[in-house]
């Protein structure tokens, strides 16, 4: 698999570094090396793009800015490899479903270490069996793909316990772990990626696996030794679904 990439950095010696590893790297071809974000966004509806290589500093409109733009373009979203000088810039690279985050100076194995990150992440795209989007998605009912520290991590529905809202995060509470996984993404996000008749969101901070439910009133649910309260704008909802117990 050929991924089509491009460098964005506005410092020469950066630019030149990064276009230099990419050409060592047999599965990257190289198409376009642009000094500001703005000449790379022009290019970017003219080609398909699977990969950028993006500094996050720059005049005119910043790498966190560049990647906001594609992520609400209506045409092929390519990912996003983020090389910075800066580390507080962390956080919104993930924000931005950025794939990875070179910290500078990088070296060539860090490099190589991210672009066969990418490389995984289209495999995985591409698999006849396997469809995931850029956060998550699921593959034929059964799985849900979530970004956790920069991986992509494929998660089975039936080991979902329940989803907990935390501020900017959820956390995925698993029948196969003590410790819940902590990714960043909403709780709507999720829900609307979650099949309806085994997920039902009860609370503004929890979705619940039907099938992992123990007891239920009608103003909580018991999953495992956990008493989750039904918030009062699901309880129509909620209260449909109790009638099929009774």
């Amino acid at each position: 698999m050929i991924l089509n990439c491009i460098a964005v950095d506005d410092e020469p010696l950066a630019l030149g570094l990064v276009c230099s590893f990419i050409e060592q790297i047999p599965f990257l071809n190289l198409v376009g090396k642009y000094s500001s974000s703005i000449a790379a966004l022009k290019d970017l509806h003219l080609q398909k793009i699977d990969l950028i290589f993006l500094d996050i500093q720059m005049p005119d409109l910043n790498g966190i800015e560049l990647a906001r733009i594609l992520d609400h373009s209506n045409t092929h979203k390519p990912r996003v490899i983020f090389t910075t000088a800066y580390n507080q810039f962390a956080l919104e690279g993930y924000k931005v479903d950025a794939l990875d985050y070179l910290l500078k100076p990088f070296n060539y194995e860090e490099f190589s270490r991210a672009a066969n990150k990418a490389l995984a992440y289209y495999e995985l795209v591409n698999r006849p069996d396997s469809k995931p989007t850029a956060e998550n998605n699921t593959v034929e009912n059964e799985y849900l793909f979530l970004k956790v520290e920069y991986h992509l991590v494929r998660i089975a529905l039936n080991d979902i316990i329940y989803i907990e809202s935390l501020k900017d995060y959820v956390k995925v509470w698993l029948t196969s772990s003590e410790k819940p996984i902590l990714s960043l993404t909403s709780l709507k996000a999720l829900e609307e990626k979650l099949p309806a008749k085994r997920f039902m969101r009860i609370h503004r901070s929890f979705i619940v696996s039907l099938d992992k439910i123990k007891s239920i009133t009608r103003n909580t649910v018991q999953i495992d030794t956990i008493n989750i309260p039904v918030g009062e704008q699901y309880k129509e909802p909620f209260g449909k679904f109790l009638s099929q117990w009774g």
